[in-house]
């Protein structure tokens, strides 16, 4: 890899088309292939961008959705080789994007270095053998996807179920290992073992006979032991795990899934200490399923180890790439702030560039069921509360993609949906609740949102690609660490900040990243006791003493780390002795 970070997903619509801004350059991005019809429409924008050919892929087509999925990553795929192409094609003058190239690289790179010697030499044949050595060693950055592994919605054609093969995430893979490219998906929110076994259809996952991997498997996880799980159940079909993308469970864009009080630094410390064994473990199961399929190895394959969720300076970016001895960092929500990079429209953009840390909240918004990292000045959530206030809440449910409850139909629906709500409450004024409990659950059904629209309006204004009748109001997820930069940067300048070679929070001040994501989990605790007032089991009391205690354990590891660090290390621990205090003060009766 040429650079130490990559650019995570970052909703659906906003990294949708962030391969071909920054693949050329040598920087690794993932995109969402959960929504077919935005991926048609933003190839039908950018080929005639571009000036390709457009062919559009139907919804009459059999299996249109993997079709569209397939099409768009080969039309990336073919763009970013033209762009490469004519990028080293470039002399190397200063500020072309061929010299931008090697300009962006971190000062630690030989690629970097070698360009700089390359600079001191007088114009010649050496120096221009030295430039096609330096032409011949760039690498283009990953073109990755993402699956939610566990957004997976049942498909039905005339009322009829159209088959396990076409569920979203499995129709989504199959577009993925069926395109031209060589790359990642990433699978995140969990395990699905039907998807899982689904991999094993596709020869890509498999190495050839150079013992390479086209199609590479990368785990977000959130712990040591789901990773190690994860990984074994693929190990036992043959299917190597690339990378473990470890995420931090409260400080992270978009779904929030809170681990049971364990910090991002103690579990860190175990996938360091123990990264060596699980590589041992999981090569041999390897191996022997490759055996069973008459297929062997000689050399072993790599696997990497990243970090992301909340990392905010060059500082930590060094720091956890050495002290943890990782190999990238991931970097997520900044990147709403460069326009170059994501898609965010102008106003959103003006909204998040001045927010305050009171405007980004973990909530109940998403339709899953599952916390999720929301911006309080987002033009979804003017549209939710308007639509309360008329007394029609929930949205109009056109793309079905979060489609899975089935409390008063027979095929899933959206709990966001104007016909889920409506259901709902109608139950609820017929349960005989008192007003205030009533009102309390009226609350957390109209606090969701339509996700599916939502997260893809933003691409649409910005394109001006948006459909006459389509709704344009804007859900966005920034993670809570967003709320120290404070505005509008361009590309070169937060990939300098990323690296050191300028300083885009000189003077804010800000915890460190580790103080950051343990004041979130007690901010959590209190929140989950406060909801348990009404009804507090013995077991609910035993899990919320468990998750205070991980936390005190994971305080102890950090006036361990910081006393080890010895720059700013004063500053840390009195962060950490005043968390410490709120935590003790937090009483589980």
């Amino acid at each position: 890899m040429m650079h130490t970070f990559h650019i995570p997903v970052l909703g659906l619509g906003y990294s949708i088309d962030t391969p071909l801004k920054v693949s050329r350059y040598g920087i690794s991005s993932v995109l969402s292939i959960v929504d077919d019809e935005l991926i048609e429409r933003m190839r039908e924008y950018h080929s005639g961008k571009n000036f390709y050919q457009f062919l559009p892929t139907p919804k009459s087509d059999d299996d249109y959705r993997s079709k569209r999925i397939k099409a768009y990553l080969n039309f990336l795929n073919e763009v970013i080789n033209d762009q490469f192409k004519e990028l080293k094609k470039q002399n190397f003058i200063k500020g072309n994007d061929l010299s931008r190239y090697f300009e962006l690289l971190p000062d630690t790179s030989k690629l970097k270095q070698g360009y700089e010697l390359m600079l001191e030499y007088s114009e010649g044949e050496p120096k221009n053998a030295f430039q096609n050595v330096l032409r011949n060693a760039m690498r283009l950055g990953s073109i990755d996807v993402n699956i939610m592994a566990k957004v997976d919605k049942m498909n039905y054609e005339n009322g009829e179920y159209t088959g396990d093969l076409n569920t979203d995430a499995l129709s989504a893979l199959r577009g993925f290992a069926e395109s031209d490219l060589s790359a990642s998906v990433i699978l995140s929110a969990g395990m699905n073992p039907k998807l899982y076994s689904y991999m094993e259809d596709f020869k890509d996952f498999f190495p050839n006979e150079r013992g390479m991997l086209k199609k590479r498997i990368v785990l977000k996880v959130s712990d040591f032991r789901s990773a190690l799980i994860q990984a074994k159940f693929l190990a036992k079909k043959g299917l190597w795990v690339s990378e473990f993308r470890i995420e931090s469970g409260l400080n992270c864009g978009g779904h929030a899934f809170a681990t049971e009080g364990y910090l991002l630094g103690p579990i860190l410390e175990e996938f360091k200490n123990r990264k060596k064994e699980m590589f041992s473990e999981l090569f041999e199961m390897y191996q022997n399923a490759l055996a069973q399929k008459d297929m062997l190895i000689e050399s072993k394959p790599k696997q990497r180890i990243s970090v992301q969720g909340g990392i905010g300076t060059a500082e930590e970016h060094s720091f956890l790439l050495k002290y943890y001895d990782l190999d990238a960092t991931g970097w997520g929500s900044p990147f709403l702030l460069v326009p170059e990079v994501t898609n965010v429209d102008a106003e959103t953009l003006s909204h998040l560039a001045k927010a305050k840390h009171s405007d980004f909240y973990l909530s109940g918004a998403s339709p899953l069921g599952i916390q999720f990292n929301n911006f309080k000045n987002s033009s979804i959530e003017n549209q939710r509360t308007e639509r309360i206030e008329k007394g029609r809440p929930g949205s109009p449910c056109t793309k079905k993609y979060l489609c899975n409850n089935t409390e008063f139909t027979q095929q899933a629906i959206c709990t966001a949906s104007r016909e889920y709500q409506h259901l709902k409450i109608k139950s609820l004024k017929a349960s005989h609740l008192s007003q205030d409990d009533y009102q309390k659950q009226v609350k957390s059904i109209t606090e969701k949102v339509c996700l599916c629209e939502g997260l893809c309006s933003s691409a649409y204004l910005k394109y001006n690609i948006a459909k006459p009748k389509e709704n344009k109001a804007v859900a966005i997820c920034p993670g809570p660490n967003l709320a120290y930069f404070s505005d509008i940067y361009s590309f070169d300048e937060m990939v300098g900040h990323i690296y050191g070679k300028i300083n885009l929070l000189e003077l804010v001040p800000r915890p460190h990243i580790f103080i950051n994501e343990l004041n979130l989990y007690i901010d959590y605790l209190q929140q989950d006791i406060k909801k348990q007032l009404q009804n507090f089991s013995d077991k609910k009391r035993k899990q919320l003493n468990g998750f205070k205690l991980q936390l005190s354990e994971g305080i102890i590891y950090y006036k361990n780390l910081f006393n080890e660090l010895t720059d700013q290390a004063s500053v840390q621990l009195n962060e950490l002795a005043l968390a410490k205090v709120k935590l003790d003060n937090i009483i589980i009766q």
